[in-house]
């Protein structure tokens, strides 16, 4: 499997460090908000970025929809089964000089399995990202995030959960981010702010 970098593309930003995704290792993110999560790491990392999916799945990326900078460096690929989807996720990881590779299994992940996925992403040097339900993850992931959209009055409110719940290591934190997927800037927002009218005194 090979992609060629596309000439003239300009770098992308670089993550935020709290929300950066450990180089050349596989990564899980579970809730309902990690389709934004995985686009949100699409736009921090150059080159040509391989989302995986079931052919048969009803759901998948828009290009007219997708953040600045990602429909043209953007390759999709819908396998028949499991098993080819396993496949193409381990020769992406493998092929340099892919940026990020993600992936929407369906069933939960072996160790077997995740062990095999991360050696590939050592050998090509391809930060991988799996999008699974939850409780699917494999014990051989670096960081498992639980992502949700945050309720919020404002109709068209961007605001996100990101809890790192597995850290093979490091620590196990939660963020609150600002980001509506228009541009690449994004804010990290203090929940004790979230409240944009201040709290009745008690009584």
């Amino acid at each position: 499997m090979r992609f060629d970098r596309v000439s003239g593309d300009a770098p992308a930003p670089a993550p935020a460090p709290a929300l950066a995704l450990a180089p050349a290792r596989v990564h899980e993110a579970e809730g309902r908000g990690r389709r934004a999560f995985a686009l949100f790491q699409a736009a921090r990392h150059p080159g040509p970025l391989v989302w995986i999916l079931p052919a048969h799945a009803p759901e998948m990326p828009m290009l007219p929809g997708l953040p600045p900078g990602i429909g043209e460096r953007l390759h999709l690929l819908r396998p028949a089964g499991e098993t080819d989807l396993l496949w193409c996720v381990e020769e992406a990881l493998r092929a340099a000089p892919v940026g990020l590779v993600i992936a929407e299994p369906e069933r939960p992940l072996s160790l077997t399995a995740g062990r095999r996925l991360q050696l590939a992403a050592e050998a090509g040097r391809t930060t991988g990202l799996m999008l699974i339900r939850q409780g699917a993850g494999s014990n051989a992931t670096q960081t498992r995030w639980a992502c949700e959209p945050l309720a919020h009055p404002q109709a068209d409110s961007t605001l996100h959960r990101w809890s790192r719940i597995k850290n093979k290591s490091g620590t196990c934190e939660s963020w609150v981010v600002n980001w509506n997927g228009a541009s690449a800037a994004f804010h990290l927002v203090p929940e004790a702010r979230q409240r944009h009218e201040p709290a009745e005194p008690p009584r």
